[in-house]
């Protein structure tokens, strides 16, 4: 063999396996951001500290349409992970006061790569977004599972409309909606959707009632003089209370039902993290209420009052606010009236606070 052949032999296999490892970083990156966008829920806590605590007298605020019986509400979020091809597909129920949702309807199954092809598209959109397939056998609307080319023809396409990163912008549904006009005319499959300029005025209109009630109630325990609370002496007291340290560097208290309560978190910019906790100290310590987020607000409030003034007794600190005064039983008197008075406001919009409809609002 000559020096030529070898040197072309070379060159082709490398050729081949750079191939090969771009198609397998492109697909890794692909399930990447299917899972992104179709899995796992989103605890990214942007809290707004609204001026008011519910909307001003007079004022007509956008209304949510209750759901559709058909249509319950109580999917919050996609699955932490892509459903599995083998396993029964998850059911899907859309709301239609916070989905943005399209149809596609072909004469035969979608293939693996067009379903592969629509999800990654949709999955850059920007806002989350969900795909459903309709069964054939069961007319039941399920979550598109990886692996199920060749079982839909008839799809459903949702664009979440409103959440605590504000109302979906114009490109981003221009883009929804081009993706799924992409992907009918490929198909050769006819769609439907809503007036996309109407979604977009109901979107703000939910973002500007959200930023009115989006408030979350804080209570600082801080210390004493120059002391420092150790991380250490926090971790004990907060597991007493009932707290648990979780993933984020935060303490959660949650309830039965594993919804969080309230949490207990730094003071200070670090956070709580498992391996550092034991070298850690700080000037104070924060609990806190997500108002929307959480059902029985008072009750909540209650709980956590009675929580922190036995931590502060035991750590040797003190309850103070936000701008480091005492808090007095006037002071706590407010913040109970104005809880009472955001949860109603949310209520008589038909989000109740805690609800599966608010916990999608405000993530």
């Amino acid at each position: 063999m000559s020096d030529l052949q070898l040197s072309l032999l070379v060159i082709g296999a490398v050729v081949v396996g750079g191939v090969y490892l771009y198609n397998r970083m492109q697909e890794r990156r692909l399930r990447s951001r299917l899972q992104q966008a179709f899995g796992g829920t989103h605890d990214d806590v942007l809290l707004r500290t609204g001026a008011e605590s519910a909307p001003a007298e007079g004022r007509l605020e956008p209304q949510f349409a209750p759901v559709e019986p058909a249509r319950s509400e109580a999917v919050d979020a996609a699955p932490s992970s892509p459903v599995i091809a083998n396993e029964a597909p998850a059911a899907v129920e859309f709301d239609s006061a916070l989905d943005y949702v399209a149809e596609i309807e072909a004469d035969a199954p979608f293939t693996e790569a067009a379903l592969a092809e629509l999800m990654s598209k949709i999955a850059s959109c920007g806002k989350s977004a969900r795909v459903a397939g309709l069964a054939p056998r069961s007319s039941a609307w399920e979550e598109i599972a990886l692996g199920a080319g060749g079982r839909y023809s008839r799809l459903r396409l949702a664009l979440q409309l409103v959440n605590r990163g504000g109302p979906v912008h114009a490109a981003q549904l221009a883009a929804f909606c081009d993706t799924v006009r992409h992907c009918a005319e490929k198909a050769k499959a006819r769609t439907s959707y809503p007036d996309p300029q109407a979604a977009l005025k109901k979107a703000r209109e939910i973002d500007a009632f959200c930023g009115k009630v989006d408030v979350a109630i804080g209570v600082n325990i801080v210390a004493l003089g120059d002391a420092h609370f150790t991380g250490t002496r926090i971790r004990a007291q907060a597991e007493a209370a009932g707290f648990k340290l979780e993933s984020d560097g935060v303490f959660h208290f949650r309830n039965d039902q594993r919804q969080t309560l309230f949490t207990l978190d730094n003071h200070e910019p670090a956070p709580f993290l498992p391996e550092q906790i034991k070298s850690l100290s700080t000037r104070g310590i924060t609990l806190l209420l997500d108002v929307p987020r959480v059902a029985n607000g008072g009750e909540a409030l209650e709980r956590m009052l009675r929580i922190a003034d036995g931590f502060a007794v035991a750590v040797g600190g003190r309850l103070v606010d936000d701008n480091r005064a005492a808090l007095s039983e006037a002071g706590i008197s407010r913040i109970k009236d104005q809880v009472k008075s955001i949860q109603a406001a949310m209520a008589a919009q038909e989000v109740p606070a805690g609800s599966a409809r608010a916990l999608r609002l405000f993530s």
